[in-house]
């Protein structure tokens, strides 16, 4: 079967699910189940003859081999079973649990996935399938998914900036669905020739991770593996464990990320009376420049902390981070004075599937210790003035931060140039300001605009009714949040 072929029958059998009332979240969990049962199958087969350490009672063929009620039995007592296994077999199928009523169906999922070789078919086009199904459950807005899923476009972006180079760590503490690692191995794979040490260092040692969601460290584990990254008998490059909560045992050349969104971490506990209350989690940690409750700002703390002395980092923030007071402003002074923040893209809303987001990209590279502070100059590019986009009608496409990309100057950064000047080009998205203009304002604050909007001088220019109608959704649920924050802070 080629491709398309391919591609267009795990659409239509999902199609089919949904009328069922199975989500995409839940089609693509047994999907995750299956595919990878079928590769251990092939694998187990010459040339390859592996042991994957998958018992013979719950093999492939175990499930080919049975029908009906006796098939669902079965089926969830296998994946009970597999989820105690260690490395990442144990992690795939983690929590794992039917969600696929009808045996019949069941059936028809399991034909579907026997009928390709899956070993042997190209990383692109199991990417290719994957992913799809990835965007699209991050599409379904009642699951939740979103949060889990950064636009690729972005991250594109993101990665032409940093230009990761091969033999280099690269890491992300909180990696949703794998998305980061993916973009930087394509880019390692198109940009280098690489050599079979290379590559092996590419395969098995170059990506580390944290997801302390377990289905959604099963889609990035099954993702990473279906691109060509680690080993079906290997041990997981993604970790369970809170990323927050100590200080990492090995430091790392790259960090590429986007820390989930809420200012707030907390832990879900029974109380005496029986009843679930949450409590704020604050990190007492010695490596951190302050301590808070403020998810966001601990990931940044904890982001640089990763770092090696020469490491670099690219990150997703909300707005919070860039101006809020207290611990926020201890951790930008902190940031400007022990690491080089160099650049700032200021992002549009509309292009997440969580709403109500304002985001930016903080660029930063780790220094060593010394007296005075490192950051010298911040180039900023206002992406967000005067930009309209919606998910579904205009979504964020690479081209759209074509113009950021060659403006950051990837090859050599200290050859920027300005774009703006408040005489010869006031619409100039690309400018900078010293450390010292910076230092100045109020509570050190990097909430930096400086375009006008145009919809509120010129009626003539405003958006379309739906971009505005989404803006104005936008903005009412990036306002419930805040008062959320302050609901829970009292």
């Amino acid at each position: 079967m080629n491709t398309e072929s391919i591609v267009s029958k795990v659409w239509s059998f999902c199609t089919t699910l949904r009328d069922d009332g199975v989500g995409y979240g839940d089609y693509l969990e047994q999907l995750t189940y299956l595919i990878f049962l079928k590769m251990a199958d092939e694998y187990s087969k010459p040339p390859y003859s592996r042991d994957v350490g998958i018992p013979e009672q719950y093999s492939w063929q175990s499930l080919r081999s049975k029908n009906g009620a006796e098939l669902e039995v079965h089926y969830v007592s296998l994946l009970r079973a597999l989820g105690g296994q260690k490395a990442m077999l144990g992690q795939i199928f983690t929590k794992a649990q039917n969600k696929i009523q009808d045996p019949a169906k069941l059936s028809r999922l399991i034909q579907m996935v026997n009928d390709t070789d899956w070993v042997v078919m190209g990383a692109d086009t199991k990417g290719t399938i994957y992913e799809g199904l990835l965007e699209k459950n991050a599409e379904d807005t009642k699951s939740g998914a979103g949060q889990y899923f950064t636009p690729r476009s972005l991250i594109h972006a993101m990665v032409q900036c940093m230009r990761p180079e091969p033999n280099q760590t690269i890491a992300d503490p909180a990696c949703g669905t794998g998305g980061f690692f993916l973009s930087a191995y394509d880019y390692l794979v198109e940009n280098y020739k690489l050599d079979k040490k290379q590559k092996a260092f590419l395969k098995h040692d170059t990506f580390h991770g944290n997801e302390i969601v377990a289905n959604t460290r099963r889609l990035c584990l099954m993702n990473m593996f279906l691109h060509n990254i680690g080993e079906i008998d290997g041990d997981s490059a993604v970790s369970p464990n809170d990323a927050l909560v100590a200080s990492p045992t090995k430091t790392v050349d790259m960090v590429l990320a986007n820390p989930p969104f809420g200012k707030k971490s907390s832990m879900t506990f029974t109380n005496e009376e029986g009843g679930q209350e949450k409590d704020d989690l604050t990190y007492n940690r010695q490596d951190f420049w302050d301590t808070t409750s403020n998810k966001q700002l601990n990931f940044v703390q904890h982001i640089r902390s990763m770092l090696k002395s020469t490491g670099r980092a690219a990150v997703v923030v909300p707005d919070n981070v860039l101006f809020e007071g207290g611990a926020g402003e201890t951790v930008r002074k902190k940031l400007m004075e022990n690491t080089d923040l160099h650049t700032i893209l200021r992002l549009p809303t509309g292009i997440f599937y969580a709403n109500g987001v304002k985001a930016n990209v903080l660029f930063f590279d780790n220094k060593p210790a010394q007296k005075d502070p490192w950051t010298k100059e911040i180039w900023f590019y206002d992406y967000r003035t005067n930009v309209h986009h919606t998910l579904k009608r205009k979504p964020l496409r690479v081209e759209h931060l074509a113009d950021f990309v060659e403006c950051y100057k990837p090859e050599n950064r200290f050859k920027r140039k300005a774009n703006w000047s408040e005489s010869k080009n006031p619409e100039g998205r690309w400018r900078k300001y010293s450390y010292e203009e910076i230092a100045a304002r109020d509570k050190t604050s990097l909430d930096i605009f400086w375009l006008k909007d145009k919809s509120l001088a010129d009626l003539d220019n405003l958006p379309e009714p739906e971009v505005l109608a989404e803006e104005i959704i936008e903005n009412m649920e990036a306002g419930l949040n805040s008062f959320r924050a302050v609901l829970s802070a009292l």
